[in-house]
């Protein structure tokens, strides 16, 4: 059986083991919250494109279905291993460019993705029985590293521009999750899945989920806020490139994306060979 996890990713707080179904009432106030975040919600709109195509990919509708190939789900969550790493690492920075209560906010989110690393993913791993040394032999699959490379590359051009880069993250994970708790509850409730689908859908569609987003936008719609026209246009653009990115990350893992023959090996390699002296 898979453990709960102890902490949750992307910065959320100890909770209890979720439940099979988020309340009702968590996501009126996600809408209800809609006119006090203005500037976020301009954000997901236009963006609304590429977030229904995420809601309705085929990688999460097969883990709903009990479909999905357990290989392409192990790859999914090897690679998002990968992918929080970094994630950490640009909040950290983020935290660094901050001042006041946002620095510590900021340091909290990314402790939040690194506890994930150690207490979700661990518990699918010791599941499934991929050990430490496994791990260490992964290399970010080429969209997982145009994904946190371009969240980084944002972070370096500037704090707002970092923080909007990554509120999709957050936020369309949340939206998926609401999504699928519904049609788990609906259309597939009869469907059979490993306990490891389930496990995910109740942490993304859960309320302490939807309580990090909120709190995450709020950072995000300050900095809006106090930000100039052509720094919200460059906000809005790396929202949307997220919104793009975030499609593809369930795409790789669906084809299990891998890179050519000829270059498999290269950064274990290189790493080995490299000398700082």
């Amino acid at each position: 059986a898979v453990v709960a996890a102890r902490e949750t990713p992307r910065g959320l707080p100890r909770r209890r083991r979720a439940s099979h179904a988020s309340s009702p009432h968590r996501s009126a106030s996600m809408a209800d919250a809609a006119d006090e975040l203005p500037l976020t919600r301009a954000m997901w709109a236009a963006s609304e494109a590429a977030v229904t195509a995420s809601a309705e990919h085929e990688f999460l509708l097969a883990m709903l279905s009990g479909e999905l190939a357990p290989r392409c789900f192990q790859y999914y969550v090897r690679q998002d291993r990968l992918y929080l790493l970094d994630f950490a690492l640009a909040l950290r920075r983020l935290a660094a460019l901050s001042e006041g209560e946002d620095v510590e906010a900021l340091r909290a989110f990314a402790d939040g993705a690194d506890v994930a690393e150690a207490s979700l993913h661990e518990s699918f791993f010791a599941a499934w029985g991929v050990d430490a040394t496994a791990l260490l032999q992964d290399d970010q699959a080429p969209t997982t590293l145009a994904y946190t490379s371009f969240l980084l590359r944002c972070v370096a051009d500037g704090r707002a521009e970092g923080l909007a880069a990554l509120l999709p993250c957050f936020w369309v994970y949340h939206h998926v999750g609401v999504k699928m708790l519904a049609l788990r509850a609906t259309t597939y409730r009869d469907r059979a899945r490993p306990p490891q689908f389930d496990a995910w859908i109740d942490m993304y569609g859960g309320d302490a989920f939807a309580d990090a987003v909120q709190r995450y936008r709020a950072l995000v719609e300050r900095a809006a806020a106090a930000a100039d026209d052509a720094t919200r246009g460059r906000m809005a653009h790396n929202f949307q490139r997220a919104c793009d990115l975030e499609w593809l990350f369930w795409a790789q893992a669906l084809r299990e994306e891998a890179w050519p023959a000829y270059a498999r090996g290269v950064v274990h390699q290189a790493s080995h060979e490299m000398s700082f002296d």
